[in-house]
């Protein structure tokens, strides 16, 4: 199971800095997106995988899953939506402003 999990982890953040360096603003939108789903998974992998363990202590069961990565994991969520947002907001404008959606303002066959 850790081996399929490291092998989705470094392919989704393959994909996710292949995607950040395109030069269009969708395809950076949709790797920064990426890159936080693989954070994500990463920080909610990092409690270890268990099933059928309740996330709070309790006296008559000596296991039990932790919840700091949850709570992680949820803090995440929120934020990466937040900054995805912005950065859609942020791209909207720009391409109204310029009249391209490069990253670097450029028109198409300006070189």
């Amino acid at each position: 199971m850790e081996l399929l999990f490291s092998i989705c982890l470094g392919v989704m953040i393959a994909c996710g800095v292949y995607l950040m360096l395109r030069g269009r603003t969708f395809p950076v939108i949709l790797g920064l997106t990426l890159l936080g789903y693989a954070v994500n998974m990463f920080l909610f992998v990092s409690g270890r995988l268990h099933t059928n363990l309740p996330a709070v202590i309790s006296p008559e069961r000596a296991q039990y899953a932790d919840p700091l990565p949850q709570a992680l994991v949820l803090t995440a969520i929120v934020i990466g939506f937040a900054m995805v947002a912005f950065v859609v907001v942020l791209a909207l404008r720009a391409s109204g402003e310029l009249g391209s959606d490069h990253v670097d303002g450029r028109k198409e066959n300006e070189s």
